[in-house]
């Protein structure tokens, strides 16, 4: 009786342990499950159901699988029910062979296919390695990122924040907050900045300051390429360069070569010698300090009380000598130049002025205006002093036409050359010489009435002015002429040949500068014909 008691437990027992071996491989997940975290390898393994949150304890070599990723470190527990688990000591995390991921400590979750790295952390993608004391990693959506500083290495190029992501899929890394990028001689700080670390291009997406060699820019919205050193800058960004500074709705900046380029309301002010240059496209080099403007070009110099206004089709600048005690500047103005001041006026095709020397030359019918002078000659040469007019010289065909109140009446002269000498910008005397010839209006001085008129033709005429500018007396060594009474004057001695009045053509304001009047074909015709 007992031996059939002792068989019917034995029958028992191993009913009961198939009906559980059948559950168990019923409810077990496959080995191939993606979803699971495996245990693929541990030199010891302790678990106790009431102790350590119902982890099983892994020490030594411990090496985990989960979907294409193998993770290892020393010890570990393992949560097998909430698949994830606990690592600590040389944690390693690696996907492919592209992707690596260390720390001192971390805490993986299967389900979310997060990893949480903490101390020393450093994760490696392909050239591009992240350094952090904490960083989160989603694996599904491929991306890292970390909130209490961290360090992205890339070739060079180093970037530093206080909370940042890095997209192991895009390559994008984005940073926040005292943001710092260095990459040679390159030193950007700002608040938002976007890497490219694939394409080695920064995205700049608030206020920033970038330093680049001796160029210091402000950009809130542009590009830099770390390989090229080229910068794309939008949103009026402005480069500043030892005193000169160079404004645009967009700017380009080559970093290697020094060279940049600006479009659409373009200003290049050089503080140090006080002028500004205006155009809708710039160029500019700082390595030779070449400066070129085009489309609505206009210079400016405002180093006196009242500013100089230059326009042409295109300004050019060079600079020689540069980084010596010796450099100046040369300005080249051509095709339509026009230039107005409140005290001086000036139309021709071209024009060229020297630092070196304080001169600025006009080509190609040049005409001058002081007040109520016009001076017009093949070529006009005006010489500065603490950039106020000082003297000028007339060289070619040189007519002085002074506009008299009288309705048509005009002092005029005409010779080979003329100067012009001027105290505090106010003409003071002026000297004609060479086949000169003159006519003028001497006045009464009692009621300052026209006496008659004064056709004369002499070698050299120097006429010296009063503190208003009006002709006072004149000087000439030998001469013939004539006086003729105001009543008894011929009409073909009013005017000299190559008379014109260029009142039509003269800059009336900065504005007027850039609209265009040439000469009327009388006048070209009436003009050409010099003694």
């Amino acid at each position: 009786m007992g031996e059939v008691k002792a068989l019917l437990c034995v029958v028992c027992m191993l009913v009961s342990f198939a009906a559980t071996s059948s559950q168990q491989k019923k409810t077990a997940p496959p080995k191939n499950d993606p979803t699971r975290v495996y245990l693929i390898h541990a030199d010891e393994l302790l678990y106790d159901r009431w102790d350590n949150n119902g982890a099983q304890v892994l020490t030594g070599d411990v090496q985990f699988e989960h979907d294409g990723a193998r993770l290892y470190c020393d010890s570990a527990n393992f949560f097998e029910s909430s698949n994830s688990f606990e690592a600590w000591g040389h944690v390693r995390m690696v996907q492919g062979d592209t992707l690596s991921l260390t720390s001192d400590q971390g805490y993986y979750d299967g389900n979310q296919q997060m990893m949480e790295a903490r101390d020393n952390v450093v994760l490696k993608n392909r050239t591009t390695t992240l350094y952090t004391d904490e960083l989160y990693y989603d694996r599904i959506w491929d991306q890292g990122y970390f909130q209490n500083g961290g360090r992205l290495v890339d070739n060079g190029t180093t970037l530093t924040s206080d909370w940042g992501e890095y997209h192991t899929d895009s390559k994008m890394a984005v940073f926040y907050y005292d943001v710092k990028m260095v990459d040679k001689q390159f030193l950007l700080t700002t608040d938002s900045l976007y890497y490219d670390t694939r394409l080695k291009k920064a995205h700049i997406v608030g206020p920033s300051d970038i330093t680049s060699g001796r160029s210091h820019i402000y950009s809130e919205l542009g590009f830099y390429n770390t390989i090229t050193e080229e910068a794309e800058l939008l949103n009026r960004s402005r480069l500043d360069n030892q005193g000169r500074t160079l404004v645009g709705d967009s700017l380009w900046h080559n970093g290697k070569t020094g060279i940049s380029e600006a479009f659409v309301n373009v200003v290049f002010k050089d503080s140090v010698n006080k002028s500004i240059l205006k155009c809708d496209y710039g160029h500019y080099e700082d390595s030779i300090g070449y400066a070129v403007c085009t489309d609505r070009a206009l210079a400016i110099d405002y180093s006196q009380r009242d500013s100089l206004f230059v326009h042409g089709d295109t300004i050019k600048v060079f600079t020689y000598n540069i980084d010596t005690d010796s450099v100046f500047r040369v300005l080249h103005a051509y095709n339509k130049v026009r230039a107005y001041r409140y005290d001086i006026q000036a139309v021709c095709d071209s024009l060229v002025y020297s630092s070196l020397d304080s001169c600025m030359t006009l080509y190609h019918d040049p005409i001058t205006w002081n007040l109520n002078q016009q001076l017009v000659g093949d070529e006009i040469q005006v010489f500065m002093k603490d950039s106020v007019i000082d003297h000028a010289h007339v060289i070619g065909n040189a007519f002085s036409i002074e506009e008299l109140p009288k309705e048509k009446c005009y002092n005029q002269v005409s010779s080979k050359e003329m100067f012009a000498f001027f105290i505090e910008g106010q003409i003071h005397e002026a000297q004609a010489k060479d086949n000169v010839i003159t006519v003028y209006y001497p006045e009464d001085k009692a009621d300052s009435s026209y006496v008659g008129l004064v056709y004369m033709e002499t070698s050299v005429l120097r006429m010296f002015m009063d503190s208003i500018g009006k002709l006072s007396r004149i000087w000439t060594p030998k001469a013939d002429g004539t006086m003729y009474p105001m009543s008894q004057i011929p009409t073909n001695k009013r005017y000299l040949n190559g008379f014109a009045w260029y009142d039509y053509v003269r800059p009336l304001s900065k504005d007027d500068i850039f609209i265009w009047r040439g000469k009327k074909k009388e006048n070209e015709e009436t003009a050409s014909v010099q003694p």
